[in-house]
């Protein structure tokens, strides 16, 4: 029986965020990304979500490593839980090794496999040939990825955009697609992003021009806020600003991180004299200084929420002009409204994208996506890394550029699509979802579950204190409650809960030990039933047994 391409998403379709695609031909298995997503206000607690990853742990002994496409969390931030369990290869560029390198060692993971790549260079892995393929995105080092395969090479753009004048002046290379469409894709998988909004994504340089008239503009401090990865935008506001006679000064972990890797492999380009640390700003006048900072998505910890807040060496205050140099990501908008709204109230001016041009986006919008299907002109097509809207609207104008419905999938995780040259079927699905990792733990739904409880109605214990050797009741239960009810005020409602809840304890004086359980349970349905029929709410109830 002939082998068969199979294609399997385990992160990144229907959502945005934890991107991740299993790509297997017989006994071989390439990864392309290892992402993660941050949690949402439905998930109390998690630090990070990350794909589940048991189908590559039920076929370890064939992955023959991981190719990430640039440096976004959502495209490596689950490598250091990943490569813990997986001794294998990791395939990216310059500045996304730099920065791979970086997160493992923060999470104290060691692995010497980690291999640099160009643009243009090609390896070999398993049955798989792959060429990495140079993009434009809003981050240093993108690429695409070629796959050339025993039956057909498999396009996968990567996130990107069609910037034909790019800040480091090396565009896109749309010849590459061509080529291989020319030759013949046997699948294009595209970034689905933007297909919503119509045109052309607007090039990272046209924004150069907003910040030049709010430089002109601004009487105190700059301060500009904008994802720590995005190089290419930290370089223009640092240009501005000196430009301007202005020093500069990175505020924030993550920012003055990324900004260290950037300067020592070359993507930014600041003389080191107008750099300065916080404890520098006092000796500038308040015209001579730019503050860049992250906090653009209203992250509660970030530099900028801090300086909102009054929680940060350098706050903010009337006559500082505020930047936010980006628009807020799907889930975010509460947050970054909140930190604009503080800024005001602060006495600031506030600059956002629903006012003037200072942000643009990484991702190409419909007519990017058109040109790409086009010159690829792929026998099947497979829209990634979008919502479910997101993929079905690209399947739609992938239909528009004449590619039959029939030969294009809008998959889910988990998902196993099957192709040949022939055709291509999704009718089978492997394990997948989503891990919710709290510290070094990962977390059930039912621990959720658990903390969203606690969360909406609190807590209330019930502690009975029994002799250890004649089960006789020695002292009166206790009922304590915790996010519930405030206790002083409802000292009446306690007593009545105490003496109602007598009774149930007495049945079990000197019971055996294994009957303990059913004391419980039983001590739980009665008090489940006295509160709610007193506060029509429902606490979280734990009943406790104590032996002395």
């Amino acid at each position: 029986m002939a082998k068969k391409l199979r294609i399997i998403p385990l992160g990144g379709v229907g959502e945005i965020g934890k991107n991740m695609t299993v790509v297997e031909y017989g006994d071989d298995i390439v990864v392309i990304d290892c992402g993660l997503i941050f949690p949402d206000d439905e998930m109390p607690g998690i630090d990070v979500v990350i794909p589940d990853m048991t189908y590559l742990e039920q076929n370890a002994q064939k992955i023959r490593g991981f190719l990430i496409t640039h440096g976004h969390e959502d495209h490596i931030g689950a490598l250091p839980y990943t490569l813990n369990k997986f001794n294998v290869p990791v395939y990216g560029t310059k500045f996304t090794i730099a920065l791979i390198e970086h997160k493992l060692q923060e999470a104290k993971v060691k692995t010497d496999k980690l291999h640099c790549v160009k643009p243009s260079d090609v390896v070999q892995l398993g049955c798989f040939k792959i060429e990495f393929i140079k993009t434009g995105h809003s981050i240093a080092g993108a690429v695409a990825l070629a796959i050339s395969t025993p039956i057909g090479t498999l396009l996968h753009t990567g996130d990107f955009k069609i910037d034909l004048t790019p800040i480091d002046g090396e565009p896109i290379n749309i010849n590459r697609f061509a080529y291989y469409g020319s030759r013949g894709v046997l699948a294009l998988m595209s970034d689905s992003t933007n297909v919503e909004r119509g045109g052309h994504t607007q090039s990272e340089r046209e924004i150069g021009k907003t910040f030049e008239h709010y430089f002109d503009v601004a009487q105190g401090r700059v301060i500009v806020a904008s994802f720590a990865s995005n190089v290419y935008r930290l370089q223009q506001v640092a240009d501005v600003a000196i430009e301007h006679g202005r020093v500069i000064c990175f505020q924030g972990r993550s920012m003055e991180q990324v900004v260290e890797i950037a300067q020592r492999l070359g993507y930014l380009h600041i003389p080191a004299e107008k750099i300065i640390n916080v404890d520098q700003l006092k000796r500038y006048k308040d015209n001579e200084i730019c503050v860049i900072t992250t906090g653009s998505q209203g992250e509660p910890m970030s530099g900028l929420f801090r300086m909102a807040n009054s929680s940060h060496r350098l706050n903010i205050g009337a006559g500082d002009m505020v930047i936010l140099s980006a628009s807020a990501i799907p889930g975010n908008e509460k947050s970054v409204s909140r930190v604009i709204n503080s800024l005001f109230e602060k006495g600031a001016m506030v600059v956002y994208d629903q006012m003037a041009d200072v942000h643009v986006s990484g991702h190409a919008c419909k007519e990017e996506l058109r040109l790409m299907l086009h010159i690829c002109r792929p026998k099947f097509f497979i829209p990634v890394h979008g919502e479910y809207r997101h993929l079905k609207m690209h399947a739609q104008l992938a239909e528009e550029m004449g590619i039959d419905p029939k030969r294009t999938f809008v998959s889910h995780c988990g998902a196993v699509i099957e192709l040949s040259n022939a055709k291509g079927v999704m009718n089978e699905t492997v394990q997948a979802g989503s891990i919710m990792v709290d510290g070094l733990t990962n977390i059930e739904d039912v621990v959720i579950r658990d903390r969203k409880q606690l969360s909406n109605d609190g807590l209330v214990a019930v502690i009975v204190t029994l002799d250890g050797e004649t089960g006789r009741q020695v002292a009166a239960p206790e009922v304590i409650s915790r996010g519930f009810i405030y206790m002083r005020e409802n000292e009446d409602f306690i007593s009545e809960c105490i003496e109602k809840l007598q009774p149930e304890i007495c049945k079990f004086e000197k019971a055996d030990k294994s009957e303990y359980a059913q004391l419980k349970l039983n001590l739980k349905s009665k008090t489940k039933t006295l509160l709610y029929a007193k506060t029509k709410r429902t606490p979280m109830i734990l009943p406790i047994i104590i032996e002395i």
